[in-house]
């Protein structure tokens, strides 16, 4: 006899290994495969073959945890990132008006727009670096969930 527990235990280790499944299908897929509805509507096909009962609510489930997870991730990527941008931008226009002296509004103005542009591309180019650390960040939070609610509910 299988207790309650037991059942548990083996339907969340069911949802986690399908949740993986799919993750490694978004991840490995291309940013074209992505923007592809037939994509979108050939893994929706997949997680929809299963039938009805109990193997499609796993199913489910194990989708809704996908989800939820991305937009953690992306979250947490934003934040990463906005925050890479902000201190780059804080020490290119410390040295610009340390170098200079002073400067008026019309050439702040100009110049933000400059390094706005410049910690732009700047992140773009380190996107692979970026999203490695991002991964790297959820690993660690995973089990810290008090600073990870705090900085998921604050930023």
């Amino acid at each position: 006899m299988v207790t309650k527990d037991a059942e548990i235990e083996r339907v969340d280790a069911e949802i986690d290994e399908i949740a993986q499944r799919i993750l490694l299908e978004l991840e490995s897929a291309s940013s074209k495969d992505l923007s592809d509805a037939h994509y979108a509507k050939r893994v929706l096909q997949q997680i929809g073959s299963v039938t009805p009962g109990a193997e499609s609510e796993i199913e489910k489930r194990a989708v809704i945890k996908v989800l939820l997870f991305s937009t953690w991730v992306q979250r947490l990527y934003f934040i990463i990132r906005s925050f890479i941008m902000g201190e780059i931008g804080a020490a290119a226009t410390f040295l610009f008006i340390w170098y200079i002296g002073s400067i008026d509004a019309i050439t702040g103005f100009v110049f933000g727009i400059f390094v706005f542009l410049l910690t732009l591309v700047t992140t773009r180019l380190l996107d692979v670096q970026i999203t490695k650390a991002t991964r790297k960040i959820v690993e660690i939070m995973a089990s810290h969930r008090t600073v990870r609610d705090f900085i998921m509910n604050h930023f």
